[in-house]
């Protein structure tokens, strides 16, 4: 069923505007994209499509298949995720040894400054979903993922009603990380079947030093595969340094407009493919003038 989706025009983090569209939205699992799934797609779709998620490689017979459509591609990312099933010890034996030493150097400070153990608490049971929620939205909050980027973690009964059943059902995981008794950061993963998705995260910004959402990941990791409830973690659309130092995987991904080809929905195609064309030179030229006054600070 199609529904009014606002299409974002966006640089960075920052939505500059937006355009509604009817689409109909397709979202694939991570098992779909590391298949090569091609979605099958219903008929009724007001002015299109859009995909999330979908793998490259699935792209040129989906658009085969629906050739009365107009492709727009808005984004290209790796869909990063982690098996679960590796054992901790074979799963750190695949990070870099510099990486190793750095997250054991995290753990160890923000343990130290706990007073010799980390405070971190895992939840899991309908009875400690309200808790969990209360400390996950005191943090998501002040967190920037919330101010800045309108992701923090859902409130309202709603929202602590979903949580409840997912955690009735054993299909849910929370941890929130304190700090003499304040938390100070927080992960949400609700499962589909046996994959766990990076859903709402966030930390104080006044620990920041202290790197409390990296130490939170890590430690969450290790619980996991000691676990063995879980077969991955899907750290889902969009790329990030966190997302690809926790991976195991990746999965060569896009987002896909597949549009009705109407004059307006074709002059919003192309005015998002303009505009992100546009992000994406001056973006490259930013760098290219920041390596250059590097390299002439390092010449003199």
């Amino acid at each position: 069923m199609s529904a009014a989706i606002a299409l974002p025009f966006r640089v960075g983090a920052r939505t500059l505007w937006r355009i509604r569209r009817q689409l109909q939205r397709v979202s694939l699992t991570l098992d779909q994209a590391r298949s090569g799934t091609v979605p099958a797609l219903p008929d009724a779709c007001g002015d299109g499509y859009l995909i999330v998620s979908l793998a490259e490689a699935s792209l040129a017979p989906l658009l085969a298949d629906r050739p009365g459509l107009k492709p727009f591609v808005r984004q290209r990312y790796p869909r990063f995720f982690a098996s679960l099933d590796l054992g901790f010890d074979a799963y750190l034996a695949g990070f870099s040894a510099k990486s190793r030493s750095t997250l054991k150097r995290k753990v160890r400070k923000l343990a130290e400054r706990c007073g010799g153990t980390l405070d971190l608490r895992c939840y899991r049971t309908a009875s400690e979903a309200e808790e969990f929620h209360r400390h996950a939205r005191a943090v998501s909050a002040i967190s920037y993922q919330e101010r800045l980027l309108d992701a923090g973690m859902p409130d309202g009964e709603a929202a602590l009603a979903d949580l409840r059943a997912r955690a009735a059902r054993d299909a849910m995981r929370g941890w929130v990380l304190f700090l003499d008794e304040r938390p100070i950061s927080y992960l949400y993963a609700p499962a589909e079947g046996t994959t766990l998705v990076y859903a709402f995260l966030g930390y104080d910004p006044a620990h920041a030093d202290l790197s409390p959402g990296t130490v939170l990941q890590f430690e969450a990791m290790r619980q996991l595969m000691e676990e063995g409830r879980f077969r991955l973690f899907d750290f889902t659309e969009g790329e990030g340094q966190h997302k690809r130092l926790f991976s195991t995987g990746e999965v060569a991904c896009v987002d896909l407009l597949l549009l009705r080809p109407t004059v307006s929905n074709l002059a919003v195609g192309w005015s998002l493919t303009g505009f992100d064309r546009a992000v994406a030179v001056a973006k490259s030229l930013a760098r290219h003038r920041t390596l250059e006054g590097l390299a002439r600070r390092l010449r003199r």
